[in-house]
């Protein structure tokens, strides 16, 4: 099983001037990796679809995979000597970065979603790099060792689980300072296997009037932290346009900005987390509608829907309940809020009406729980469900062995608002 705990750095100023470093060479390597790949990409491509009969055809030049710009790194270090100053597995995760970022332009992800054109890293966007292997015995009492570099401070908040071995480690410069995080791996543990009772599940109605309001009626309020530090906010940004481009003040104005911004996050972050938890620790099923968020983000609502932050936060879900054994089911959308859930019947109504009511069975209630009812109703249908609780069945021995586990694993699942990854704690249980 693999997991990853994160914890902040205490580096010394000395060590923050070497950390600040590394990142710019390492930024200036990325650059001109991917450059390399770019010089390969122009001079082997045709621009257009037919060319004529004779007709000039430049030279074509290998292609400039993992390995070949691997083996480039040995010269990089005789012209220019400074580079051997960092380990040597950091430089070849740059490389690795490289590869993944354009394999993902020319083709794509695991389900063929290619992405944009890559770009080249300024400093300020290039803030993390990785050590892909650690030894054992790098963490000493309140310090970790990492090679090449020396030993940093760090602030244990929570001891790391028995049992687990750190696999690699990753330094993340943010606006309030350094931070580690480690990937955690124990092979004794076994995988997660699903254990859920199929009549403990609930719809859910993300809005804007309320963050999430559930079948059962259950509202959450809508928290709006972006909106109530935007006082702050604009503040500290006239504070930035009224003072000289690259000035040392303008600069720690940006990052006071920096850190404001990142305090909003914060909260939004553990918002998300303790509602995730609220929720599974209720129910063992959640559904949810499958919704288009980018496509909201361009709509007159675009501040009010990324404050709320309803993908962040249905992937923390996610996440949590494949962690916890449960199950998260995302349905359709089309006409959640219409349809009444009493008969079926359509019943249009403009956004600004919050009130559902049937003219055809009479059923009167709020617009969301109408919604979450929907969902709820869908999901029950779905094959999703009924394939999951058919594996459990075969899994278990029938719905009686199901009900009935008498070894199973407990999952305790942690968060803080100063991890940016669920961390999970498991025991096991005669």
């Amino acid at each position: 099983m693999r997991t990853a705990y994160q914890y902040r750095l205490r580096p010394t100023k000395q060590q923050v001037i070497e950390l600040d470093r590394w990142l710019a060479m390492l930024c200036a390597q990325y650059n001109y990796l991917l450059a390399d790949r770019f010089d390969w990409y122009e001079r082997n491509r045709s621009r257009i679809n037919a060319c004529p009969l004779v007709c000039h055809l430049p030279e074509l030049r290998d292609n400039p995979d993992y390995y070949s710009q691997k083996k480039t790194l040995p010269h990089l270090k005789k012209t220019h000597p400074w580079y051997g100053e960092i380990y040597s597995q950091v430089l070849q995760d740059v490389v690795k970065r490289v590869k993944v970022t354009f394999d993902r332009f020319l083709k794509g992800d695991n389900k063929g979603k290619c992405s944009g054109k890559p770009r080249f890293k300024t400093l300020n966007r290039y803030r993390t790099f990785t050590y892909p292997q650690m030894k054992e015995g790098c963490l000493q009492g309140k310090l970790i060792n990492l090679p090449m570099f020396g030993k940093v401070k760090v602030v244990w908040h929570r001891p790391l689980p028995d049992g687990f071995k750190i696999k690699t480690a990753s330094i993340t410069k943010k606006a309030d300072g350094f931070y580690l995080t480690l990937s955690l791996e124990d092979k004794a543990v076994p995988d997660i296997k699903p254990d859920f009772n199929p009549d403990k599940i609930t719809g859910i109605d993300v809005g804007l009037k309320e963050f999430l309001t559930t079948s059962e009626g259950e509202t959450v309020a809508i928290p709006q932290h972006y909106r109530k530090s935007q006082k702050r906010l604009r503040v500290i940004q006239k504070r930035i346009s009224r003072r000289k481009k690259g000035s040392n003040r303008r600069e720690r104005a940006v990052k006071q900005l920096g850190r404001q911004h990142k305090k909003v996050a914060d909260k939004r972050k553990d918002f998300h987390f303790k509602t995730a938890n609220w929720l599974l620790s209720k129910y063992d099923i959640v559904a949810h509608e499958d919704l288009n968020v980018k496509g909201l983000a361009n709509t007159r609502l675009a501040k009010s829907v990324l404050d709320a932050g309803w993908s962040s936060f249905l992937s923390i879900l996610t996440n949590k309940a494949e962690n916890a054994g449960l199950l998260v089911i995302p349905v359709s959308a089309h006409n959640s809020s219409q349809d009444c859930s009493n008969c079926g019947e359509k019943v249009p109504k403009e956004l600004h009406i919050r009130w559902h009511d049937c003219p055809l069975c009479g059923c009167s209630l709020d617009r969301d729980h109408n919604a979450a009812i929907n969902i709820k109703n869908r999901a029950v249908g779905q094959s999703v469900l009924k394939g999951a609780i058919r594996s459990a069945e075969i899994l278990y021995g029938g719905m009686a062995g199901f009900s009935r586990v008498t070894q199973k694993v407990e999952y305790a699942l942690s968060s803080s608002a100063d991890d940016n990854l669920i961390s999970m704690q498991v025991k096991l249980v005669s």
